[in-house]
């Protein structure tokens, strides 16, 4: 636990790629109107979930105005809401809203990250700095390897970043690559990866991903883990670990 919280917090200060700085912090400067009085966050956004986590999900990049501006994955923006809903709805989350860092979100058996920890400008890393930031993702796969059993990876140009990583981390990857797909499944040693597609505006406002297909490839992903759900005597889901 301590050595992921360590990682979390040099990631936070990492200076890697002069692109990404630049933007990441102009956007911090000039903010968005609706969020002119927030202080944002402005630097790499690190990891988010427990250290003994047994399914991890692996994301794109932090939004300008969401991760970056709150220094949360997925927090503060509308591809968070749909993500953190569906994992509450599957009981892998303690609320179905994520706003801020502080707000009280907690995760059940799953963390989420990310290849590229920084904003980039138009939501498109380079491949340059997609392998730059490469080595953070492979030292927290490392971290996690003694209790994860799965991987959802969202979308294509995550399933990409993340397959060199699982191979710098140990894992061995089929040759040819296996390619990316929605509810593609591709065993590892000892591990399952799956994919989804990414839960961006874009698929999600044009019906390409539906709250039901998340949910579907979320479910099978956490069984697969172990995390299987119970009711609470309040009424919330979750989930408990098997073996």
């Amino acid at each position: 636990m301590d050595a992921l919280a360590d990682l979390d917090r040099r990631i936070s200060g990492c200076r890697a790629c002069p692109r990404l700085v630049d933007w990441r912090e102009e956007v911090a400067r000039t903010k968005r109107a609706a969020f002119a009085d927030w202080t944002y966050w402005g630097r790499p956004v690190p990891g988010f979930g427990p250290a003994d986590a047994r399914m991890l999900i692996v994301g794109l990049a932090p939004a300008a105005h969401g991760g970056n501006r709150t220094g949360r994955m997925f927090t503060g923006d509308r591809s968070g809401d749909v993500l953190y809903q569906a994992l509450y709805d599957i009981g892998l989350a303690s609320q179905s809203t994520a706003v801020t860092a502080d707000d009280g979100l907690e995760l059940h058996g799953v963390r989420i990250t990310s290849p590229v920890h920084c904003a980039p400008p138009a939501n498109k890393p380079t491949p340059g700095e997609r392998d730059t930031c490469r080595p953070w993702l492979v030292q927290e796969l490392n971290l996690l390897r003694p209790t994860l059993r799965t991987v959802v990876v969202l979308g294509a140009f995550g399933w990409q970043a993340a397959l060199p990583a699982f191979t710098a981390a140990g894992w061995s990857v089929p040759r040819p690559r296996p390619a990316f797909g929605h509810g593609a499944r591709v065993p590892l040693d000892g591990l399952e990866l799956f994919g989804c597609f990414h839960v961006s505006q874009r698929n999600t406002f044009t019906g390409k991903l539906t709250p039901e297909m998340l949910r579907d490839v979320l479910r099978t992903a956490a069984e697969a883990a172990g995390l299987r759900g119970r009711t609470g005597g309040n009424g919330t889901t979750r989930p408990s670990y098997d073996g």
